[in-house]
C-alpha cells in the first residue's frame, strides 16, 4: 500500500500568500514567535558559513579529519575538540564567524515588533545586531558545559552585552534566544557532538530550555523562516524549542529543495509548510 506523499501538504501560491499575511498580523501582535535559521541571514551575502555543511567544510579547510568526520560538522568539532583541546575548537568557531552579518530587512523589521520572543538557531550575531540601539531587550545563549564545574545550560545578557543574572529576563521587552550559542557577545558555542550529547539527554524534559523562554512560547504559534530540517539535530530544537506552545505552525519553505523526510517531519509537528521563496517572504512579512 502506498502512502501520501507528505510533501503535497505544502500551501503554494497566490494561497501561500494570504496565509503569510495573516501570520504576519500575528507577528505585529506578538501572538507568533519568529524561528530563524540560517537561509535567512545568508540574503546578506555573508563570508561566514551559514549551514552545517559550509562549517564542516571550513573545519576541514583547518584540520585533517578523518574519514567518518568529513561533512558532519558535529562530529568535525568533537573531532577537534579531541584532539587540539576546546580552546582551539572555541577559537576556530569565532574565527569561522568573526566577519559581522549586516541584518537583513526582515531582521531590522523583527527588531522592532512587539515581539516577546525571538529564535535564532545559528551562531552568527545579525538580530543581536538589528537590536542594537534599540532599548529593553537581552539574550539568552545556550552555552556548552565543557569545563564547567557548576550546572548551567545558559547564560543571560543585556543589551550592552555584560551577563547579568536570570531575573533581569523577566523584565526584556524581547528576548533573544540563541539555543546554539553564538559569536556575540561572548564566543559561547553549542558545536561538538559531546555538547549535544549532554543536552539531548535532558532536552525531552525542557531542562536546557530556559525558563522564561517556556513562558513566552506558551499559547504562540512559530514561525519557521529560512530554516531546514534534513539534520536530526536541527529537527530535535525545533521540536522541542517549540513544544508546548500553539499547535498550529507555519514554515516558509521552498518545496524544490525539500526532502520527503523534512515534509514529514513538517507534517508531524503541525507546521504548515508554505511554498514561497523566502526573498518574496520577506517583502510580504515587510509590507504588512
Amino acid at each position: 500500500m502506498n502512502r501520501p506523499d507528505p510533501c503535497s501538504e505544502f500551501v503554494h501560491l497566490p494561497a501561500a500568500e494570504a496565509v503569510l499575511r495573516k501570520v504576519s498580523k500575528g507577528l505585529r501582535g506578538g501572538n507568533v514567535v519568529p524561528y530563524l535559521g540560517t537561509g535567512l541571514a545568508e540574503l546578506s551575502n555573508t563570508g561566514v558559513p551559514m549551514n552545517p555543511e559550509d562549517l564542516a567544510a571550513f573545519f576541514a579547510a583547518k584540520v585533517a579529519l578523518p574519514r567518518r568526520a568529513r561533512g558532519n560538522a558535529w562530529a568535525s568539532a568533537q573531532y577537534i575538540e579531541n584532539t587540539r583541546h576546546r580552546t582551539a575548537l572555541t577559537a576556530m568557531m569565532a574565527d569561522a564567524f568573526c566577519k559581522p552579518v549586516e541584518p537583513t530587512q526582515l531582521h531590522r523589521l523583527l527588531s522592532m515588533l512587539p515581539l516577546p520572543l525571538i529564535v535564532d538557531s545559528w551562531y552568527d550575531g545579525a538580530m543581536r545586531n538589528a537590536l542594537a540601539g534599540h532599548s529593553n531587550w537581552g539574550e539568552i545563549q545556550g552555552i556548552s558545559r565543557a569545563g564547567l564545574r557548576e550546572h548551567r545550560w545558559y547564560r543571560f545578557y543585556d543589551a550592552a552585552g555584560a551577563e547579568v543574572d536570570s531575573a533581569s529576563a523577566r523584565n526584556w521587552r524581547i528576548i533573544l534566544y540563541k539555543p546554539h550559542g553564538s559569536v556575540a557577545p561572548a564566543k559561547n558555542f553549542l558545536v561538538s557532538d559531546a555538547d549535544y550529547v549532554e543536552v539531548l539527554t535532558e532536552i525531552d524534559i525542557q531542562t536546557p530550555i530556559p525558563k522564561e523562554v517556556i513562558v513566552r512560547r506558551t499559547g504562540r504559534s512559530f514561525l519557521f523562516l529560512g530554516c531546514r530540517f534534513n539534520d536530526q539535530l536541527l529537527r530535535t530544537y525545533a521540536r522541542q524549542v517549540s513544544k508546548r506552545s500553539s499547535d498550529v505552525h507555519y514554515a516558509v519553505i521552498e518545496p524544490d529543495t525539500v526532502s520527503k523526510n523534512e515534509c514529514r517531519f513538517l507534517l508531524e509537528q503541525g507546521v504548515t509548510p508554505l511554498a514561497i521563496p523566502l526573498t518574496h517572504a520577506v517583502e510580504i512579512l515587510s509590507a504588512n
